[in-house]
This record gives C-alpha cells, structure tokens and sequence, in this order.
C-alpha cells in the first residue's frame, strides 16, 4: 500500500500545499486501485501531477467542510466534459449522509441528483466497512463540529489510519490501534488553541496513538500555514516514543 500526499495545509490552500487530500493505492490483478481520501480546495490541481483523475477508483470524504471536499465539485465537471468523452461509469463518492445534496447546492444552477451520471454519492455508516479492490475501508465517528469521520484503511496486510478533522475522542481508538501509520490531524497548538471540540495538538495526537496501542508510525497533517511544523512536531515528540514525521505534499510513503 502507498500513501502520497496530494494536500496537508489545514483548514484552507497554503502557499506550498493544496488542502486535504490523500491518494492510496494497491496493486490487485496487475492494475493500480486508487482511492483518494478527501479532496479539499487546490487539490485536484494537484492530484493530476501523480494520476489522471478518471482512473480514480473511489473518493472518501471524512466531512463537508470545503477544505476537505470543495473540488468534488471540480471533479464532477473534469468527468462530465473531458473531450476523450464521458466515463461509462459514476464515480462513487463515500462522504456523511446528505453529501451529494449539499455539494450539489454549492453548485449553483445544479438540479437535485444532477451529478448521479459522474458522481455515485454514498453514505457512510459508523464502523461498517466499505470494500474497494483490495482495500477495506472503515469509517470511525470522530469529534469535530459536523459529523465526520477517521478511515482505517486496510490493504496488503497494512493498515493505514487517517484522523481527518478530530479533538480527542473515544473513536481515535479502534480507528488507530496496531496501525502501520497513523496519519493524524495536528492543526491546533498547545497553548495557543483553547477551543475544545475541533482539532488535535501534536501533544493530544500523539497520547491518542499511544492510547490506541501498536502504532508503528505517526504522521502530523493538516497543520495551518501559521503553524510553525517544528513546534507541532516538538509537541508530539514530547509523549511518542519514536519519531515524528510531518506529512509533505507531493510525497508518497510505502507502508
């Protein structure tokens, strides 16, 4: 299984990294299944550097935050008027219930159901696995303002978990226990973000990773471009008992 980082700038586009978004793929059969993890503002600019978007398998939203969605919008249109001609087949986009109906509204003049020919929207369910290729794909609730989701995704005998937009919860922990990767938000800072409820700090990922048991990575993403990386860093490496990678856009990682 391999990660590559399309975005990690959290909660909007940094001047080095798109927003949110994840590309994992497999080998199965002779052919590459790729799956993408979010797809927030910028990144489908991006995403098309390491893979032309219609050999996209399935998209996996964790919440509708456009940081994490806005350019399933952009998908829709690259699906619909490509000049090779349409796809045979929707793609199907796995997000929180009601994430076609909201996409579609941002998408003014969008009639309900209007990108049912590119886009197979379909919702998540708390902890029932979702089967793509090779991958399985397990949705935890985690704790953020709107209803989103961590993934554990689990392929070749790996299993890479990511956190999408969380604080400290109890669902951090079927979601991250004895993963080869945990790939976690770390957008708040010590000290400086009070607010409960949104975001982790490197120190409340890295307790989270230790509480889960077996880890074996541990991957800080969707740090702000006010974060200083060092300082989120030196927070996490202040409870894990190994090193602390920070995520780097255009990056692939092999598990």
């Amino acid at each position: 299984m391999r990660l590559t980082v399309i975005g990690c700038s959290g909660s909007f586009a940094g001047p080095h990294s798109p927003a949110s978004s994840y590309l994992v793929q497999s080998e199965v059969d002779g052919r590459t299944v790729s799956i993408l993890l979010d797809l927030g503002s910028g990144a489908l600019g991006a995403l098309q550097r390491h893979l032309d978007p219609a050999a996209l398998d399935a998209v996996f939203l964790t919440h509708l935050h456009p940081d994490h969605c806005v350019d399933v919008l952009g998908l829709h249109v690259q699906r619909k008027y490509r000049p090779q001609g349409h796809l045979s087949r929707p793609l199907p986009v796995w997000g929180p219930p009601g994430a076609g109906a909201w996409l579609e509204g941002m998408y003014i003049g969008m009639p309900p159901g209007g990108m049912a020919a590119e886009l197979d929207f379909r919702d998540l369910v708390e902890a029932q696995p979702v089967e793509v290729g090779p991958f399985t794909v397990t949705p935890y609730a985690v704790n953020h303002p709107v209803p989103s989701f961590g993934f554990r995704v689990e392929a070749d005998g790996k299993v890479l978990a990511y956190t999408g937009d969380t604080d400290s919860c109890a669902g951090l922990g079927p979601l991250m226990a004895g993963a080869d990767l945990v790939l976690t938000d770390s957008a708040f800072v010590d000290g400086r973000d009070r607010l409960s409820g949104i975001h982790l700090s490197g120190s409340r990922a890295a307790q989270a990773a230790v509480d889960a048991g077996g880890v074996r990575r541990l991957m800080l993403t969707h740090l702000p471009s006010w974060n200083d990386p060092e300082v989120c860093r030196a927070q996490a490496a202040g409870i894990w008992p190994g090193e602390v990678e920070l995520a780097a856009p255009d990056t692939a990682y092999d598990l």
